[in-house]
């Protein structure tokens, strides 16, 4: 039986980027309709082992397909709609805090214009090759062999809103490609204020080039403060994993760890956990979204949540009756579609702590700044400009 918790010091707050739950009702305007990140993958392979999260509720939420329902799951779950309009993870992080994105970030299917090439070139002194949606993969296939030989730089973009510029680590040294990201950064404003200009360093030969782990986001900063901004005003840490420091541009983050994988983003959470600070620990799994869901690699989709599924018991078992566990994601990639972009789904949700209720069903949430704005209840700091809390719902009563 759970004892009663007068105080919470702790949120521990995981995106698993990309992991959906079914679309959304307006997804015939993203061509997504019948995305069902989960549900496709537990299809395809024929069913998912997700013992722990299922414990807390994952196949107790409404809509969901793919994973077993529990009796008495001994978490709160809910899945949530996204309010504002795109698909990105920029959106969906901002949305979670507090921001709604009225107008979606440009995008650029045939490229970038005239005069944003000739603004990048001038500023970075080297050329431009590509400049086209592309697999980021596939391109470094195409240009790579170019690329070292010439050392123009790689620009490609996507379905989502972002400047993407690849180069040889051996080529061009990380500190230079991060310095021309920033550059790029400064050039794409107003009506080309992309969502994130993305530095990907690769290594390797012609025919065999392989991305590697120094991957950095340089996102637009938040347009005004958010959850994270308040929880640092109130003197409550903000401790940022993976490329959560990136997407929010370090706004309201106190400290930031970057991440090589999701395996090494468990451990830094539980680093993080160890260290016993108040406040919130916000962390981003990203491999299921770059590695797995853009390259529509359903079995190793599917073995990543599995792997995620076998390390929760450990976040748990870590867990102070003090803390509280958030588990969500911020769009789909639904790697069994025939195309390589995000899809605009819903999203599950679970909860779990020693202060809260056991299986309490939310329903389904409007926006994810829900998610936001219960934090704020939770710290009782300044509300965000929207969302609902649902912590009243939640929470052990007194």
């Amino acid at each position: 039986m759970k004892g009663v918790v007068k105080v919470i010091d702790r949120v521990i707050w995981i995106v698993l980027d990309s992991v959906g739950m079914g679309a959304l009702p307006d997804a015939d305007k993203y061509g997504d309709v019948g995305a069902n990140t989960i549900g496709n993958i537990s299809k395809a392979l024929g069913g998912l082992k997700l013992p722990n999260m299922e414990k807390l509720g994952l196949g107790n939420i409404e809509g969901i397909i793919g994973v077993n329902k529990v009796d008495n799951p001994i978490g709160c779950y809910a899945r949530f709609s996204e309010m504002s309009n795109g698909k990105d993870t920029t959106t969906g992080h901002w949305e979670m805090v507090g921001i709604y994105s009225e107008q979606a970030f440009p995008t650029y299917p045939n490229g970038f214009p005239k005069e944003i090439v000739n603004a990048f070139e001038s500023a970075v002194g080297r050329k431009m090759i590509g400049n086209k949606p592309a697999s980021g993969t596939a391109i470094l296939d195409e240009l790579g062999e170019e690329h070292m030989k010439t050392g123009d730089l790689i620009v490609y973009t996507s379905a989502d809103s972002v400047f993407q510029i690849a180069a040889h680590e051996e080529v061009v040294p990380l500190e230079e490609l991060y310095n021309i990201c920033e550059k790029a950064r400064n050039i794409l404003v107003g009506e080309h204020a992309v969502a994130r200009v993305i530095a990907r360093p690769f290594i390797g030969e012609p025919g065999n080039f392989t991305r590697t782990s120094n991957r950095r986001d340089f996102s637009l900063v938040p347009p005004y403060n958010t959850v994270l901004d308040n929880l640092k005003t109130n003197d409550l840490n903000v401790m940022a994993v993976g490329k959560i420091e990136d997407i929010f541009s370090g706004k309201g983050v106190t400290e930031a760890v970057h991440t090589k994988d999701n395996m090494d983003g468990v451990d830094k959470t539980l680093e993080y956990m160890k260290e016993d600070k108040k406040g919130l620990i916000f962390t981003n799994l990203v491999d299921f979204d770059m590695k797995w869901g853009h390259r529509n690699d359903v079995k190793a989709y599917g073995k990543g949540l599995e792997d995620f599924d076998g390390r929760l018991s450990e976040i748990i078992a870590a867990m102070k009756d003090t803390d509280i566990l958030f588990i969500t994601a911020d769009h789909g990639c639904d790697p069994t579609t025939p195309g390589t972009d995000h899809t605009r789904e819903y999203v599950p949700f679970l909860a779990y702590g020693k202060a809260l209720k056991e299986d309490v069903n939310l329903g389904t949430r409007k926006s994810f700044a829900d998610m936001g704005q219960t934090i704020a209840e939770i710290f009782n700091v300044e509300k965000i400009s929207h969302g609902e809390s649902f912590f009243n719902k939640i929470k052990l009563d007194k």
